[in-house]
């Protein structure tokens, strides 16, 4: 019997509820169409970093595909079984590695075998986490929830050149239930500012902004210089490491921008985060949803919902025997409680990987 295919709307979302979709198509097997992707944006349609994630999806899950080409605002998505082993995927712009691995990173999780994958393109991306934040921020709860992953910066990426490599080893892993409701005592805080072809004083600039604002002490800014062919490249990471989470925040070099206004972004959203009494801030929130609701339940506290994190409940609960609940707590304070099912494997039996995992 033909399975229900999945419909979503890609215009609630933008390209994470493409992103959202093809994880979910293939950890349960189910099919997928989506119609609209995109079109909402300057440039509706299929950029270069989505059509790598939807081919890069299709080679691990062996689907079939139509309308996988760039602009396109259609697509349908019928997975097979995931496989792991060796995988090297190039976007051919500064298009996001980071987002193109975090639409993987579930399916691998449940393959047969452990994974090794190349992604190249943008590793520092305005629009997207810098593969700082998922080293230092993300990576690190779900290796407490129970994934076995471990990530590798080869070279820096920024817009517009490109030309970032990222490789990561993932390891097939049972994900159990993360609580996490408070950040707890303050263990460390830095800055550093990367630069890539521009003159030091950039950093030094944005790094004085930092100390001023945040009350930062000299030995905790660092300028990082890079390899000139890197660039032209700036980016500036604020990193606070609390007991129970770290949070990095960044702000992205351009033509446009004063130093300080570079800084003035990260600044913001540290502050936002700081200034309320949650576990974690609003990109880390959207982005503890998938594995919590693979892992059969998990809860956090952040300041407020966000357009991304309301988008994903919705593409999750379309897939998953899954409950999401949210309460306003108090001011800038927001519990978001995932209940489902254990996910341990496809959920639809014919499409289940049959070859025995390798430890």
């Amino acid at each position: 019997m033909k399975q229900e295919v999945i419909e979503l709307d890609g215009a609630m979302g933008g390209g994470q509820v493409l992103r959202s979709g093809l994880s979910l198509s293939m950890v349960t097997g189910r099919a997928l169409r989506i119609k609209n992707i995109r079109a909402r944006r300057s440039r509706p349609g299929l950029l270069r970093q989505h059509l790598t994630a939807v081919l890069a999806a299709a080679e691990v899950c062996g689907a079939t595909v139509q309308g996988a080409e760039l602009g396109s605002q259609v697509l349908s998505f019928e997975p097979g079984p995931i496989r792991g082993g060796e995988f090297s995927f190039a976007i051919g712009t500064a298009g996001s590695c980071t987002l193109v691995l975090q639409t993987l990173l579930p399916a691998l999780l449940l393959a047969p075998q452990a994974s090794r994958v190349r992604i190249s393109g943008g590793t520092h991306n305005p629009l997207a986490p810098p593969s700082d934040f998922l080293e230092r921020a993300w990576l690190p709860l779900l290796r407490r929830m129970g994934a076995k992953v471990e990530l590798q910066l080869i070279r820096h990426g920024f817009v517009p050149a490109g030309g970032g490599e990222i490789e990561v080893f993932v390891q097939p892993s049972q994900l159990r239930p993360l609580h996490l409701l408070e950040r707890g005592a303050l263990v460390s805080q830095s800055a550093s500012a990367l630069v890539a072809g521009l003159a030091p004083q950039v950093a030094v600039r944005e790094l004085e902004r930092v100390g001023k604002r945040l009350e930062m002490a000299p030995q905790v800014l660092h300028c990082v210089a890079l390899d000139q062919d890197r660039g032209p490249g700036n980016v500036l990471l604020v990193e606070y490491v609390f007991e129970r989470v770290t949070e990095v925040f960044s702000g992205f070099g351009q033509a446009t921008l004063r130093a300080e206004k570079v800084a003035d972004g990260a600044i913001d959203q540290a502050a936002d985060w700081l200034n309320s009494t949650t576990a974690v801030a609003e990109h880390l929130a959207d982005q503890l949803l998938l594995p919590m609701a693979m892992a059969g339940g998990g809860s956090f506290t952040t300041p407020r919902m966000t357009e991304h994190l309301q988008s994903n409940i919705a593409v999750i609960e379309r897939f998953l025997p899954v409950t999401i609940d949210y309460t306003v707590e108090g001011e800038n304070r927001l519990m978001v409680e995932c209940k489902s099912a254990v996910l341990t494997a496809p959920v639809a039996p014919s499409y289940a990987a049959s070859a025995p995992a390798t430890h």
